[in-house]
């Protein structure tokens, strides 16, 4: 069998960081590690490639070469995912299909469009396509509601990637969250429990990172990282920390977890010591009855601005991603939102507008509402929604561009960044090495930031400061700085966008 393993593109969205990629000649942040996971799982004499579309092109002799088109995809990918489906349809060539995008919607790929579909975790049901395939008689559709062990996961196979032309690389430790926020379909895909892999499955999969090169940043993917803090203390991390001592720290880490780590000092000072610089974590809102009516437990009846502020002050840099579009925002919930990201010093704040992916609870409340619109982009950081919002579409979408437009403006950014590095308390493990890429990167960027664009006066205020105040912290403030120009570039395309929206609902409301 000769197997291709196709990645569709992603959007230009403020997750992509594509132009601050560009700085660092890399062409995107993750490679696709579900199916380099996949692709360990086939048989090892079959003949398998994969094509990132994301880092290159797929040809038309790429897809001609396959026996089977492997594809897995994101909701925010699903356009590009049709187009790869509708050329492999017409050259002819055998379609197997995962992923989230066909979990959840897998109706809206038609029978005809692919030939085998992979419901749901590939541990499970790949070995029963496979076996089928054998014997000729594979199924179309393969799903189950048993949640497997990832204990037999293999180690994904990294000999199919270009790494230089990766940002960071990824590791799965856990699947699963503990909690049932109203919006989120990772219960459904991965179930509440988290299930996880053992120390000596983090460590394989560490030295094969560490085999083939790599010596940068690792992205542990885990919805919620800290979903079992028990085995966390005592086994994970311990030997991540011997590790990272005998290799001498070649990596550093950021993953995703729910806020109350910082209730938690020991796991805190573990993660740090660990090499766990930043962390995602999903804040929502500031409004505490819009964290009641989505159910976002561990966010309620807390102070999230000093629980925010501890993680830093424990060295954890933090992302955090924000909602607006709840039923019980209120109109001041956009000025909330830019006073509490301002106050924080969450410096990578990711806004977008709520949405209600297939099979949640929300999804279901909405539909029984009859507020359900068409599908959705999948991409909630462009404007658009698939629902009817309770304030109206045309103050959600001023509201959300008025926050876009202020939070990621240099004056506030850069403020941001200086907010977040006086509370930031880095550890000393894995000290900055300075590579001539680093330093044609700064010399490039400080072209474009500081001479080119408009806010180059409140960055040359940011470099002073930060050689002043916080010169340690100098390589990780140019990141930033960096990182920012990504998200005007991004903020620009939602912001027209956005304009466009107004001015039609505007025209509606007019002639109704």
């Amino acid at each position: 069998m000769k197997i291709l393993l196709v990645y569709p593109r992603y959007p230009d969205t403020f997750w992509s960081f594509k132009h601050a990629l560009k700085f660092i000649f890399k062409k995107a942040t993750f490679p696709p590690l579900g199916l380099l996971t996949v692709a360990a799982m086939l048989p090892e004499e079959w003949e398998k490639k994969l094509v990132d579309i994301n880092t290159t092109t797929l040809t038309d002799e790429d897809i001609k070469w396959a026996d089977y088109v492997f594809i897995s995809a994101m909701v925010a990918q699903q356009d590009s995912a049709r187009e790869v489906v509708e050329r492999c349809k017409k050259l002819g060539t055998k379609i197997v299909a995962g992923g989230p995008v066909f979990f959840t919607g897998y109706e809206e790929f038609g029978h005809d469009d692919i030939d085998h579909l992979i419901s749901s975790e590939a541990e499970n049901l790949l070995p029963l396509f496979l076996e089928d395939l054998e014997k000729g008689c594979a199924k179309h559709r393969y799903t189950s509601e048993e949640r497997p062990d990832i204990k037999k996961t293999p180690v994904p196979l990294w000999s199919l990637i270009n790494r230089k032309k990766y940002q960071s690389m990824s590791i799965q430790y856990s699947r699963g969250c503990p909690f049932n926020c109203e919006f989120c379909d990772i219960v459904i895909i991965n179930g509440h429990v988290p299930r996880t892999k053992d120390a000596t499955q983090v460590i394989a999969e560490l030295d094969a990172l560490y085999d083939m090169g790599w010596r940068a940043s690792v992205f542990f993917v885990d919805d919620n990282f800290i979903g079992n803090k028990r085995k966390l203390k005592s086994e994970i991390l311990p030997a991540i920390i011997e590790w990272m001592k005998e290799k001498k720290h070649p990596f550093s880490f950021y993953t995703e977890a729910s806020i109350n780590l910082a209730d938690d000092e020991e796991l805190m000072r573990l993660m740090t010591e660990a090499g766990f610089d930043m962390i995602f974590v999903g804040i929502e809102s500031p409004n505490e009855e819009s964290l009641v009516e989505c159910n976002k437990l561990p966010n309620k009846n807390r102070d999230l601005l000093a629980s925010v502020k501890k993680m830093q002050n424990h060295g954890l840099q933090v992302q955090g991603g924000f909602i607006v579009g709840f039923d019980s925002d209120p109109i001041s919930i956009f000025k909330s939102q830019i006073d509490f990201i301002q106050k924080s010093g969450i410096v990578m704040a990711m806004v977008g507008v709520l949405m209600a992916p297939p099979g949640t609870r929300l999804y279901q409340r909405l539909k029984k509402e009859n507020r359900l619109l068409p599908k959705g982009s999948g991409d909630n950081t462009d404007g658009s929604t698939n629902f009817i919002p309770k304030m109206g579409r045309e103050t959600l979408t001023s509201g959300y561009k008025h926050v876009v437009d202020t939070i990621y403006a240099p004056k506030q950014y850069y403020e941001r960044v200086k907010t977040f590095l006086r509370e930031y308390r880095p550890g000393n493990k894995g000290k900055f090495k300075l590579s001539l890429i680093h330093l044609i990167a700064w010399i490039r960027s400080t072209w474009v930031l500081g001479v080119q664009e408009k806010g180059r006066i409140d960055y040359w205020k940011l470099v002073v400061w930060t050689l002043l105040k916080k010169p340690k912290t100098f390589p990780l403030s140019m990141t930033l700085a960096v990182q920012g120009f990504h998200f005007r570039k991004v903020a620009e395309k939602v912001r027209v966008s956005l304009t466009s929206d107004i001015r039609r609902l505007e025209q509606v409301g007019k002639h109704n």
